[in-house]
């Protein structure tokens, strides 16, 4: 079996409330093993006898469209991915505060960017620090003025609406729990 973590767009925030119990329950009823959902953000970890993650995006869409009557977007990753990412340290000598947030943009397969990377926005509040075909990671500053650039209007423009992002926290967590 192998250990992977799905993370679904958009759950728990703009109305759309999915319980955390029957999100477990719809990944166990596909047949995956030893599941649990971390946080309430739509983050589920989870064993499968297969690599494609293809194949398992399409069998949890489908499922959770069944169960929740809507579509939900899912990108999944192997938690062995995940740990790379973290290996890499991507936000070394960056400190996440009050003010600084750090973010993982998960991509779908075959995405692709005009952005310069490093990036920085035009009022320094926004920094994209890495960018992979996977995933990007961000820093956002918060302004004390609260006119902080909108991270998730730059990233869909630039790489589409199919993505998701998670505080880097979130990731960490994750693969705290994931062993």
């Amino acid at each position: 079996m192998i250990k992977f973590i799905a993370f679904l767009r958009g759950i728990n925030v703009g109305g759309v409330n999915i319980k955390m119990a029957e999100l477990k329950a719809a990944f166990e009823k596909i047949g995956f093993g030893n599941v649990r959902t971390l946080l309430a953000s739509g983050n589920v970890l989870f064993d499968a006898p297969t690599a494609s993650e293809s194949e398992l995006v399409e069998k949890i869409e489908q499922k959770l469209a069944s169960a929740f009557g809507r579509y939900i977007h899912v990108l999944v990753r192997r938690v062995d991915e995940l740990k790379r990412l973290a290996e890499t340290k991507p936000y070394a000598g960056i400190e996440a505060t009050k003010q600084t947030r750090l973010y993982v943009t998960f991509l779908p397969d075959g995405t692709e960017s005009s952005l310069e990377i490093p990036y920085e926005s035009p009022d320094k509040n926004f920094k994209i620090l890495y960018a992979s075909e996977r995933e990007v990671c961000s820093v956002l500053t918060l302004s004390a003025d609260s006119q902080t650039v909108d991270l998730m209007s730059i990233l869909e423009k630039e790489y589409g609406k199919k993505v998701t992002t998670r505080n880097w926290n979130t990731v960490e967590r994750t693969l705290k729990a994931a062993g």
